[in-house]
């Protein structure tokens, strides 16, 4: 008979009622943001009347509630039998991870931003029954968990317990006897029904149950090869079909059947543990709702291997659709697999989560229309934890266990945290001796024993979004919390803002984990502001009562100062001014400090008009409070952004005045009242008596002044003052008003000898020029209808007549006026009339030269005049003529300019005693620059030519940089046309010298430019001869110096008898720098070129000597030195005997006066001797030097060495027992001996000019100073020593170290390589007077003799102690 599929069991668990939804729908359910999870997915019972917050308030806390047997003894396990238990707590035994010691960075803690989002409650039914069943039936410890509407419990002497919903044991199934054969459950699983349990033993077996009446309906014990336990077994959602997997790491499918009555299992081999060990296997389950899901027919596994993640279908042929190898990570570290389906993309799939170790990977398994599985990689999950167990409790939230049984929440999409629970109390179960398979012998492999340290598969079971935990003595489950009792759990710890935040979160839809929000989203919205209004309420009431009764004013300001904000902005983000402004503001009121603060705190959301609607008595007392307070300027700032209609007017306004709160007055009368003239004539009153006086105004007057200009700026642009905009309908009223109040004859309280149009001679006077702007502004905005022209003319007018027949107006303000004038009349569309003869009037007026005060003034009034387009009212050659009479220079320029005429504006500028400088840009701007015409650049350029001179006297360095761009060609015939020789001077340093700048690349001048130019150079500033020399670029040597020596003559040959001590200092100077230019020019120079270089020079300093005798010369011992010092250092470069040869050969001294010269050459040879002696020391030194270093070199090489062991210090094999031919032995000066290979490993090795160098590793490691010794051995073949110069074998300690350098610094002198260089150094120096004499340049480059601690040892150091 052919085999049938198993029948239903009868009388199934009954399940409760659950919301069917079909896949759209589900789609929808789990995309949408706010609808995120629905009460009844979670078996959340509906409460007919929420609790009030009181009542949250007073109540206890379950989670902090200790729980506390009936029957003390049922926690008293000593006589219970613990060896095949195999569990215990990592926070308990502290076994597990070790990893959490070498953690990353924390993230940051979140519970003040989403609130408790789980909680973790005991089941104290349960719990109690383990216990008491492990003490009375010695059903032994907890060791698997499973749940669904029951849940199982399986203990450590193979009894299986079964609870129901409300905690009491159904069924009891099993015995002790047969535990002690099968050994302990290792392993639970309930189908989908609640019909049928299976149970895996730690020996392997596996049994079936039937759970509604508790008989067993199977015992399997060939399912899988035996002597392995079992450490997963699940059905799949097919009842007649489950997966098992054992601690050999094979996998296998038991299909159940019904033979002729009898049930049979057959078993097949998924995954042979051969090929790599399977620990963790998780099918694909889906819920009622989604059984039709067109992926449901594949039967989906995966599988977790010690290397790999597949993924394979078991219907309706076993096929592999995916193969994801780990890459590297901790071999201790627990594969985790997990199901679930999730929206993406608009529509429902599962997506696969595995990890191991800190990351997680998501996995969409797809199915297309050809019935082909795709598998897309999402995004990664990075944490700074090692997991040991994954859950999904919804499809977008993850709940995740670390290797410290730390539970972290994560919502999936952000992969923010939202929330950490320690859950080491749970005390979890582990599953180690299961997967080191204890019970049969511990046949498994050391990396499956390794992961099975912090194995907790079967100790945690989910369903219906409940997490179950099984512990040594307990059972907890872990739910989410609803919306409102997250909210509720902050309210309890009297966080009442972070409490109103996360409302608000769930307000705008944007809180993670939601549960306990159904309906649409205005409904939700509604439920929410309704609690978040009760907790302000609260929270108002919370402040009063906490407030501090005694102490500083200060600390209560500051008590209510941390609160009304934020109960002022959640009223605003509510919309709820009236729960505001009535029922909290009634309460503040109460406290006089509360509401000062509260009114206080209004002030920033009303000045960013976030505050509409408050009532008038807030208005009022707001008003009052500032004005006690004495903050006038926060009154003002407040009142210009209220609604003021509800208040007394007249009281506001006076109140105002009194405290000269201007922008609030005539903000008041304008929004109030809807006048606007009103406030004008207010401020007309108090500024127009001293303008009309003649006085100067205070301070605050010129404040009212201001702002009057101002308002009436904004009245005739239709703007609101200080802000907002005019209401469209009264803007031609207002502007009306406002033109007829300037224009009027007469002031309303006006005296009988007050002159015509008050209010505009007022602003007149008060500041010009802003009230023209104003009015040039407002005829921007006018339409060219009739009554707008007439306004415009009617003004100008009144203007015209106001300040052209009076003389009380400066020049500036007629020009203003006249400025004003000319703009309008250049416009287009002009319509104003002005007669012409004012405009001659004015002109006049400004270029009065009877008038010389407020010269600059009138020339820029009538500029401006001119720019603006007054040019057209006048006759260009009179305003010329008239402007170069009244010295308005810049008039000129505009002039000219107009007319192309670029070559007089060079005479305005040198005209202008305030431009002149401009006139050098000005010339070369006109000359490089495009746009203008070659005749015109002619004209410029001749023009600048013929003014040349001026501009010298003007700038000699501007001039020359121009003289060098656009006149190279004619520099000669300028320098010739020079008379004045310090002119010239000025203007051949400023275009030789090239420190000045300028390129000298441009410049083409003849040799003798440069050689006139170091003639003035001593005449005018000769103390700068040599540093010129030194950059001067074209300069012809023997000329110069002969330059210099006739300077020099002409010096010394000076009339004796008026010579002074300065002439004397002078000649001084000129020969050492003379000297100077002569040693920098002998080292390219061959020994004939030398001679003809320095013996002109001896012939000048000894030519005075000879002409008068020694004795009538009073400054003959100064010459002899200084003809000494150009002996000194003529030597360096010419021979002895050339110089004494040439001293003989002169007439004076070839009579037998040597006596003159008997000093000279006493000096010579005295520095002759001194140099050999001085060669003879040195090679002295370093030959013994030498000889020295050679003798210690050669006694260290030919030294023994002798190993102090006979093994290699790293290896620590004996050389002799190793005879690899590449490996050599390497034998250090310090006793330790290595084999060349061991070297190269530890990199004590390198290559240098091709030899091998090695240093001593052990020396190296151990060296304290942490510098790495660079002193190599010497390799030698075979068995032949090696020498390296390491130090001994002790090593010093750090006061042995700093004691030994500071006697090294004692003892440490100048380098003899450092006194060489100097020695060196001496017979080529720069400004030396001798051959040793000291340099006095540059301090980094100061002898060595100068050093005060400086010490000559001509004995070579002592050797080195052997």
């Amino acid at each position: 008979m052919a085999a049938a599929p198993e029948p239903a069991e009868p009388e199934p668990c009954p399940e409760p009622p659950a919301h069917r939804l079909s896949v759209v729908e589900l789609d929808r359910e789990l995309d949408s943001r706010s609808e995120l999870i629905d009460d009844k997915e979670f078996d959340i019972p509906q409460v007919d009347t929420p609790p009030t917050l009181e009542s949250i308030l007073n109540e206890t806390d379950d989670e902090e509630e200790s729980f506390i047997l009936e029957d003390p003894f049922l926690l008293n396990i000593d006589n219970t039998d613990t060896h095949s238990y195999d569990t215990s707590s990592v926070a308990s035994s502290d076994s597990g991870d070790r990893t959490h010691l070498k953690r990353k960075k924390k993230l940051p803690d979140s519970l003040s931003l989403h609130g408790s989002v789980i909680r973790l409650s005991l089941l104290k039914g349960i719990s109690a029954q383990i216990v008491s069943a492990a003490d009375k039936v010695d059903a032994g410890l907890p060791t698997a968990i499973a749940a669904s509407n029951l849940i199982a419990v399986g203990t450590s002497h193979g009894l299986a317990l079964i609870f129901d919903q409300n905690q009491a044991l159904r069924l009891c199934l099993g015995s002790t006897a047969v535990g002690a054969q099968y050994g302990a459950i290792s392993a639970l699983s309930i189908n989908n029904d609640c019909s049928r349990l299976l149970c895996g033993f730690a020996k392997g077996q596996i049994t079936m149950w039937d759970l509604a009446s508790g008989k067993l309906l199977r015992s399997i014990t060939d399912a899988h090869p035996p002597g392995t336990a079992i450490l997963h077994i699940k059905f799949t959602d097919d009842p007649t079909l489950a997966i098992c997997n054992d601690s050999g790491g094979s996998v296998f499918e038991l299909s159940f059947k019904r033979v002729m009555g009898v049930r049979t299992c057959e078993s097949r081999c998924l995954f042979s543990g051969s090929k790599g060990e399977v620990c963790c296997i998780e099918p694909l389950h889906a819920k009622v709702d989604l059984r039709d899901h067109p992926i449901t027919q594949y039967s989906l596994l995966a599988m977790a291997s010690l290397t790999k993640i597949l993924v394979i279908g078991l219907k309706p042929s076993l096929k592999v659709w995916m193969t994801f190898p780990y890459g590297r990570m901790d071999p201790s570290s627990v594969p985790l697999l997990a199901w679930h389906f999730v929206a993406v993309q608009n529509s429902v799939n599962p997506m696969l989560a595995f990890c191991r170790g800190d990351v997680v990977h998501f996995l969409l398994v797809k199915r297309d229309d050809t019935g082909a599985i795709h598998v897309t990689k999402q995004r990664q999950l990075h944490l700074h934890y090692d997991l040991i167990n994954f859950t999904w409790i919804n499809s977008r939230t993850a709940v995740l266990l670390d290797s410290v049984e730390k539970l972290h929440v994560i919502d999936r999409q952000t992969q923010e945290e939202l929330e950490t629970v320690e859950i080491s109390e749970v005390q979890l179960v582990y599953n180690s001796s299961h997967f080191k398979s204890l019970a049969t012998g511990g046949n498994v492999s050391e990396a499956l024993a390794l992961v099975g340290e912090k194995a907790c598969y079967q100790s945690i079971s989910s369903c219906g979004g409940q997490i179950f935990y099984l512990g040594t003595k307990s059972v907890h489950v872990m739910t989410l919390r609803s919306w409102r009792e997250r909210v509720d759990h902050l309210l309890k710890q009297e966080r009442l803002t972070d409490a109103l935040a996360l409302a608000w979160s769930f307000y705008e839809g944007k809180a993670k984990a939601v549960v306990g929000l159904t309906g649409d989203t205005s409904k939700r919205k509604a439920v929410i502001a309704d609690r978040m209004v009760e907790i302000l309420l609260h929270y108002t009431d919370r402040t009063l009562k906490k407030c501090p009764d005694q102490g500083k004013i200060q600390v209560m300001e500051q008590h209510f100062q941390d609160v009304v904000p934020v109960i002022v902005d959640y009223c605003l983000l509510l919309q709820r001014m009236d729960l505001l402004f009535n029922q909290i503001y009634d309460k503040m009121s109460e406290n006089s400090v509360a509401k000062g603060i509260f009114l206080e705190c209004l002030e920033p959301y009303i000045l960013s008009d976030k505050l509409m609607g408050i009532t008038a008595q807030v208005m009022k007392d707001l008003l009052l409070h500032f004005q006690d307070k004495n903050r006038l300027e926060n009154l003002e700032a407040c009142i210009v952004h209220m609604d003021i209609t509800s208040l007394d007017i007249q009281q506001v306004v006076l109140l105002c005045w009194e405290n000269r709160l201007y922008d609030a007055m005539i903000y008041v009368y304008n929004s109030g009242m809807n006048d606007f003239i009103s406030p004008m004539e207010k401020l007309f009153k108090v500024i127009a008596p001293p303008l009309n006086a003649g006085k100067s105004l205070t301070d605050e007057q010129v404040v009212m002044g201001n702002k009057l200009l101002v308002y009436i700026s904004c009245c005739l642009a239709g703007r609101a003052y200080p802000l907002g905009d005019i209401p469209e309908d009264l803007v031609p009223l207002v502007k009306n008003q406002v033109f007829e109040f300037l224009i009027r004859l007469h002031s309303s309280e006006g005296s009988v000898d007050e002159e015509v149009y008050p209010y505009v001679r007022t602003l007149l006077h008060f500041d010009t020029r802003e009230f023209l702007n104003v009015l040039a502004l407002t005829f921007e905005d006018f339409k060219n209808d009739k009554q707008a022209v007439e306004y415009q003319q009617r003004i100008v007018d009144i203007l015209l007549k106001v300040m052209v027949e009076n003389s009380d107006f400066t020049p500036s303000q007629v020009g203003c006026l006249f400025t004003f004038l000319a703009r309008q009349l250049a416009k287009p569309n002009n319509t104003l009339f002005v007669n012409r003869t004012l405009f001659d009037q004015v002109l006049e007026f400004l270029c009065s030269p009877d008038d010389d005060s407020r010269h600059s003034e009138r020339q820029q009034v009538l500029l401006e005049l001119l720019q603006a387009g007054g040019i057209v009212q006048f006759e260009e050659s009179r305003l010329i003529q008239m402007a170069e009479k009244a010295e308005f220079y810049q008039i000129c320029e505009f002039m000219y300019e107009r007319q192309l005429r670029y070559d007089k504006i060079i005479g305005c500028y040198l005209r202008d005693p305030l431009r002149k400088e401009e006139v050098f840009n000005y010339i070369h701007n006109i000359l490089s620059m495009p746009g203008y015409s070659a005749e015109e650049k002619q004209l410029v350029w001749q023009k600048a030519l013929d003014h040349i001179e001026e501009l010298l006297v003007l700038s000699p360095g501007k001039a020359a940089d121009l003289a060098a761009i656009h006149f190279s060609e004619q520099i000669e015939s300028i320098i010739s046309n020079l008379q004045d020789q310090f002119l010239l001077f000025q203007f051949l340093r400023s275009l030789l010298d090239p420190r000045e700048g300028i390129n000298q690349d441009l410049l083409h001048l003849p040799p003798c430019i440069s050689e006139q130019f170091i003639e003035l150079l001593c005449q005018y500033s000769p103390d700068q001869v040599l540093e010129t020399l030194k950059v001067l670029e074209y300069c012809r040597l023997e000329e110069t110096i002969q330059r210099l020596q006739s300077k020099l003559l002409m010096l010394t040959q000076d009339d004796e008898s008026s010579a002074e001590p300065s002439l004397l200092e002078n000649i001084e100077d000129t020969l050492m720098k003379t000297i100077a230019l002569c040693q920098r020019n002998s080292h390219s120079l061959d020994q004939q070129q030398r001679e003809a270089l320095w013996f002109p020079l001896l012939e000048a300093m000894m030519s005075p000597q000879k002409s008068s005798g020694s004795s009538q010369c009073p400054y003959s011992e100064s010459l002899k030195s200084l003809t000494m010092q150009v002996l000194n250092n003529m030597a360096a470069f010419i021979a002895l005997p050339s110089i004494l040869q040439r001293i003989l050969q002169d007439p004076v001294y070839g009579k037998g006066k040597l006596g003159e010269i008997q000093g000279l050459v006493l000096g010579m040879l005295d520095t002759f001797n001194y140099e050999q002696t001085l060669l003879e020391t040195t090679t002295s030194l370093l030959n013994h030097d030498l000889h020295w270093s050679l003798c210690n070199l050669r006694a260290s090489v030919t030294r023994g060495l002798t190993p102090k062991q006979d093994y290699c210090c790293i290896c620590l094999q004996q050389y002799k027992r190793r005879q690899e031919t590449a490996d050599e032995i390497i034998v250090f000066s310090c006793g330790h001996l290595y084999h060349s290979l061991c070297l190269l490993s530890k990199e004590c090795g390198m290559v240098t000019k091709g030899i091998m160098r090695w240093m001593c590793y052990k020396c190296n490691s151990s060296n304290k100073g942490g510098k790495l010794s660079e002193n190599f051995s010497e390799l030698k073949k075979g068995t032949a020593a090696s020498l390296a110069q390491m130090s001994s074998e002790s090593v010093l300690d750090p006061q042995q170290i700093q004691a030994f350098d500071q006697l090294c610094r004692l003892n440490r002198g100048t380098s003899r390589l450092a006194l060489l260089t100097e020695l060196a150094r001496g017979g080529h120096g720069g400004d030396k007077h001798g051959l040793l004499s000291v340099s006095h340049g540059d301090p980094a480059t100061s002898s060595v003799f100068q050093n005060e601690n400086f010490q000559l040892r001509l004995t070579p150091p002592p050797l080195a102690e052997e």
